[in-house]
C-alpha cells in the first residue's frame, strides 16, 4: 500500500521527486511514455457518469471505435483518476477492450484531485484519509456491481464474453471485491503493487471468485510483508483458481507513468502479462 514509507523509499532510491518526474512526464508526453501497440485499434473515449446506490461516480470510458469487446473496470491508485490513468485506459482500449476507469473517491470529490507532482505528504494523507474511510468493503461491493451493470449496458461491450478488472495500490482489494461481487461476469483480474490483499477478510473472498489472476508485487512491499504472497498463493490454490503471483524487481508504484517510481521496462513487462492474462481468460 502506498504510504509514507513507500513514498520515502521511492524518493530515496529513484533519486527524483514526484514533482520533478511529473514535470518530465508533462514535457515528454504520456503518449511517448506509453506508446500505442503496433496494431492499435482506433478508439473513442468520453467522460461518463455512473449511477450507483451511493451517488454519481465520475469515470472515463474508452473503447475501440467499432464492434463489441470485453469490458474492463480499472481501479486507480490513491492519486485517483487523472491523465496517466486515462492514457493507460486508452492503451488498453487500443488492444481491444472497452475500459471504464473510475473515480473511487466520488462520494467525497470529483477527479482529478491530486496536483501534478503531489506525493504522499502529510497534507495529502490528511485530505484523502476521510475519503478512504468511506470506501468500506460493502461500499466498494455496491460500486463494483454498479460498474459491471453500467458496462454491460454499453454498445461497445460484448456481454457474452467475460469482464476483466485491474487495480493499482489501494485498488488491489477493490479488484478482489469486484471479482467476488460479480463472479459470473468477472473472469480475469490483475493487481499491481496492491496493498491489503492478504488480510483474512480479503482471503475469505477467494472461494467466491471465478477469475484468472495476475498479482504483480513490488519488491519493497514484499520486503515489508514477505508472507503476503504466500498467503495469496495458498488461497488461490485451495480455491483451484489460476493465479500468476510474482515479485517484480521494481518499487511500489512502478506502473503508472507519472509515478516517481515508474520503471518503464518492468511496467512494460507487467503490461504484457496483463494482456496475456486477458487474452486467455476473456473469451
Amino acid at each position: 500500500m502506498c504510504d509514507e514509507l513507500t513514498d520515502a523509499d521511492n524518493q530515496r532510491l529513484a533519486g527524483v521527486s514526484r514533482r520533478a518526474f511529473g514535470a518530465g512526464a508533462a514535457a515528454t508526453g504520456l503518449a511517448a511514455l506509453l506508446p500505442a501497440p503496433a496494431d492499435a485499434a482506433p478508439i473513442r473515449g468520453r467522460d461518463v457518469t455512473v449511477e450507483t446506490p451511493d451517488g454519481q461516480c465520475d469515470a472515463y470510458l474508452v473503447a475501440p471505435a467499432r464492434g463489441r469487446h470485453p469490458g474492463v473496470i480499472v481501479w486507480p491508485d490513491i492519486f485517483g483518476l487523472r491523465p496517466a490513468f486515462r492514457r493507460m485506459a486508452d492503451r488498453l482500449a487500443q488492444s481491444g477492450y472497452a475500459v471504464l476507469t473510475v473515480n473511487q473517491f466520488y462520494r467525497s470529490t470529483k477527479a482529478p484531485f491530486a496536483t501534478a507532482g503531489e506525493g504522499m505528504t502529510p497534507a495529502f494523507r490528511d485530505k484523502v484519509g476521510p475519503w478512504r474511510a468511506a470506501l468500506t468493503p460493502d461500499a466498494t461491493t455496491r460500486d463494483a456491481r454498479a460498474f459491471v451493470a453500467f458496462l454491460d449496458k454499453q454498445p461497445s461491450v460484448a456481454t457474452k464474453r467475460g469482464l476483466g478488472t485491474t487495480g493499482y495500490c489501494m485498488g488491489g482489494p477493490m479488484v478482489m471485491l469486484t471479482a467476488a461481487a460479480a463472479p459470473g461476469r468477472v473472469r480475469a483480474a490483475a493487481t499491481f503493487h496492491g496493498g491489503g490483499m492478504a488480510t483474512e477478510p480479503m482471503l475469505a473472498l477467494v472461494p467466491r471468485m471465478k477469475a484468472s489472476w495476475l498479482v504483480a508485487v513490488a519488491q519493497n512491499d514484499d520486503a515489508r510483508a514477505p508472507g503476503d504472497k504466500d498467503k495469496l498463493r495458498e488461497a488461490f490454490a485451495a480455491a483451484r483458481a489460476p493465479a500468476e503471483i510474482e515479485v517484480y524487481p521494481a518499487m511500489h508504484g512502478w506502473c503508472p507513468p507519472d509515478s516517481q517510481a515508474y520503471d518503464a521496462a518492468q511496467a512494460d513487462r507487467a503490461w504484457g502479462r496483463l494482456l496475456d492474462r486477458f487474452s486467455r481468460a476473456l473469451t
